[in-house]
Formats: C-alpha cells, sequence, structure tokens
C-alpha cells in the first residue's frame, strides 16, 4: 500500500510540477473549440428554439468542467501531510484559475460577443423577406468565431498574469503554520 501511494505521488509530480504549463492540449489543441459550442449555439439563436442555445451551453461548461478537473485532480494527494497539503493548495489554485479562465475565455466573452453581432445584424436586416438575408446573422456569428479565439483567450491570460495568477502563486506557496 505505501509503495503503490508512493508510485500515485511521483505519477503526479511527473506529470506536472507546474500549475501553468506552457503546453496545454485542452487549452491549446482542437478540444479548445468545445468551450466555444455555446458561441455556435448563439450564432443559431435567430433559427433556432431556445432550448437548443440552452444545450450548447450545457457543452461549453461540460469542456470548462472537464478542463478544471484536468488541471486540479493531478495535484490532489490522498495521504495527509505537509506536502498532501501543498499539493492541495495547488490543486485548488489549478481549479479557480481554470474555471476563471475558462469562464471568461471560454463562455462569458465570446458568448457576449458573438450575441451581440448576431443581434445587431439581425435587427439590420429586420425588414428583409427573403431567407438568405434573415440567416446572414447567423452566418456571420459563426464566421467570427475562428476569428476571436485567439485575442479573447491572449486578453485573459493577461488581465489573469496581472490580477488572480500572483495572488493564487502566492496563497500556494505561502508557508505552512503547523500545530504540534
Amino acid at each position: 500500500m505505501q509503495e503503490e501511494a508512493s508510485h500515485m505521488s511521483a505519477e503526479v509530480e511527473s506529470k506536472s510540477d507546474s500549475l501553468f504549463e506552457a503546453e496545454d492540449p485542452l487549452r491549446d489543441g482542437p478540444a479548445r473549440y468545445l468551450g466555444y459550442a455555446n458561441e455556435v449555439g448563439e450564432s443559431f439563436r435567430p433559427l433556432v428554439p431556445r432550448s437548443i442555445v440552452g444545450v450548447t451551453y450545457v457543452l461549453s461548461c461540460g469542456y470548462v468542467l472537464a478542463d478544471t478537473y484536468d488541471k486540479s485532480a493531478p495535484h490532489y494527494p490522498l495521504p495527509h501531510d505537509q506536502e498532501a497539503t501543498r499539493r492541495r493548495r495547488r490543486a485548488f489554485a489549478g481549479a479557480v484559475d481554470t474555471i476563471v479562465w475558462q469562464g471568461l475565455a471560454s463562455v462569458a466573452i465570446p458568448g457576449l460577443i458573438i450575441n451581440r453581432i448576431v443581434h445587431m445584424s439581425k435587427k439590420a436586416l429586420a425588414h428583409s423577406t427573403t431567407r438568405v438575408v434573415r440567416a446572414a446573422p447567423t452566418v456571420l456569428g459563426l464566421a467570427l468565431i475562428p476569428f476571436i479565439v485567439k485575442p479573447i483567450d491572449t486578453t485573459v491570460d493577461h488581465a489573469l498574469d496581472r490580477t488572480l495568477r500572483p495572488a493564487l502563486r502566492r496563497w500556494e506557496t505561502e508557508e505552512f503554520e503547523t500545530a504540534e
């Protein structure tokens, strides 16, 4: 049992020594677009029932929760000692960073941008009667998604690098006072 626990601990430490990895397949790979499912829903809002748009938010939030788990679970140890407490703090800091980053970069900001663009273009074309022109807001919303991903991600990274992340790093590395 002790050998299994030390093997698990070594595996956890080797998976990620840093909370803020440079290369992240969930944020930098194709899976990142799962976070934009709600933008697809927002683009189709003028053409589909509201419940369909709601389902796309469920998909985006599922992606956010999966990424949060991916960033925090590997650091959460089973043994209870000072090293385990440090790793629990790392797990918590990773979860907070991820849920805030994903909530802003995947759901809130792009959802608002696409929603407003689709809404304004729909208003601008409100007097049109042709089906093709009525679909234009949806096409515009879908076309914009690939162009807003990187700027939003970069902006959210810069904002968190100057606000939340330094606070999380300080909290994560605070000295522990043990009552012995």
